[in-house]
């Protein structure tokens, strides 16, 4: 069986930057690559540094930055594997199709609806609009490599798009090519049972189990750009944070 310097190659010493960041991006290729697959186990990190013939610190180094991107998990007492399912960082903004690339798996879409309307009620309150203000509305089931992830429901301030085709993969590219998209957001998780609708549309069992993920996206000044809803399955996303004790 070859190693896994042999499947991703040799590090370079004499290239510019630190020896554990060309290990990491190596490591961080190969499962974009899908030459490590979800679920491997990775050697051991004594194995990994005589392997690639570095320090222990450095394969740490390495290691950690990819769990901190949630493409590797650790296991107490069982060693680093490739994530399986798909770990979602608390402290970082960025849309489902970012979250989807950076862990090499190809996110894709199928649009339920895209409408224009006059803002509700529930949505005044949440965008902090007036009754009567224009509104477009973007429902869909998210993809990553053609399983069924997350049901999306988001609704967004017209001024912030010119029209709701604008939208064609991604939401936050689309505002951000009109200088709209958010730059802080308030999130708020709580577990849910899916609905029989839901569970049809997400290929689980109604009153399974799943993750409710409410957003309110914010602009420089202030303004709420954006208010998403996104129902992901129980059993293919992980939510993490990282917490660091006050000084």
């Amino acid at each position: 069986m070859s190693s896994l310097a042999e499947l991703i190659g040799p590090l370079n010493e004499s290239s510019p930057g630190p020896l554990y960041q060309q290990l990491e991006r190596k490591l961080r290729d190969a499962i974009r690559e899908k030459k490590l697959a979800p679920g491997d186990a990775l050697p051991a990190e004594r194995d990994l540094a005589d392997q690639f013939e570095v320090s222990r610190i450095t394969v740490r180094k390495a290691l950690d930055s990819l769990v901190g991107e949630g493409l590797l998990n650790r296991r107490q007492g069982t060693g680093t594997f490739v994530a399986a399912r798909v770990e979602k960082s608390f402290s970082k903004l960025s849309s489902f199709t970012e979250d989807m690339k950076s862990r090499g798996r190809v996110a894709t879409s199928k649009w339920l609806s895209k409408t224009r309307g006059e803002v509700t009620p529930e949505e005044s309150l949440t965008l902090s609009l007036g009754p009567g203000t224009p509104v477009y509305r973007f429902n869909r089931i998210r993809y990553a490599d053609g399983a069924p992830m997350a049901l999306e429901y988001t609704a967004v301030p017209a001024f912030c798009l010119p029209s709701p085709d604008a939208v064609e993969s991604s939401l936050y590219e689309a505002l951000e090519k009109t200088g709209h998209r958010p730059v802080r957001a308030l999130q708020r998780l709580r577990a849910v049972l899916f609905t029989d609708e839901q569970a049809d549309l997400l290929e689980m069992a109604p009153r399974d189990a799943g993750l409710l993920i409410e957003r309110r996206g914010f602009l420089k000044d202030g303004r709420v750009v954006e208010v998403t809803q996104s129902y992901y399955r129980g059993d293919a996303y992980d939510f993490v944070a990282e917490l660091n004790a006050l000084g």
